[in-house]
């Protein structure tokens, strides 16, 4: 899918407008925040946001340790819908709309460190033969500072006409 196919999401053109550097990047994750307040609780950083992927992180703090101080698996899923949520912002077009389904998460090893998610789609979305609504599988990986995958996820999408 081109990027000017899916420009017209308003949540992917205030990203395209806001530099491509940290600052922007810190704008943006803090607008997205206030937008959807629950993120907040990760701290999450979008790094990068573009048709098909996007990797976001989030510092290992306090208030996402579980009671043996590692980083908690639910939060780690917290993650993995924030990188599945700007994913299909920079994907979905005007012309239709999408909404999460169901998530599948395997807890693979602790995370003791801040972490990296990065969402991806196994194959384009051709928008034009969504009529009726389908199912779209956005798969997560989410790996600590050694570039260990701890969690994986698989979000369901389910994408309709506007």
């Amino acid at each position: 899918m081109s990027i000017a196919a899916s420009a017209g999401s308003a949540t992917y053109r205030l990203r395209r407008k806001l530099p491509d550097n940290i600052v922007g990047n810190a704008v943006f994750s803090l607008g997205m925040v206030a937008r959807v307040p629950y993120f907040g609780t990760v701290l999450p950083y979008v790094s990068e946001m573009e048709p098909g992927r996007c990797v976001v992180t989030a510092p290992k703090w306090f208030g996402v340790h579980n009671h043996i101080g590692t980083f908690h698996a639910i939060a780690a899923c917290n993650l993995a819908e924030v990188a599945m949520g700007m994913l299909m912002e920079a994907t979905t077009p005007t012309t239709h709309r999408w909404i999460p389904k169901g998530m599948s998460a395997s807890y693979l090893t602790k995370a003791t460190t801040r972490l990296t998610a990065t969402a991806t789609l196994a194959t384009p979305i051709d928008f034009a033969t969504v009529t009726d609504g389908t199912d779209v599988v956005v798969s997560i990986e989410i790996r600590d500072t050694a570039g260990t995958e701890v969690v994986h996820c698989e979000i369901t999408t389910w994408v309709t006409p506007a």
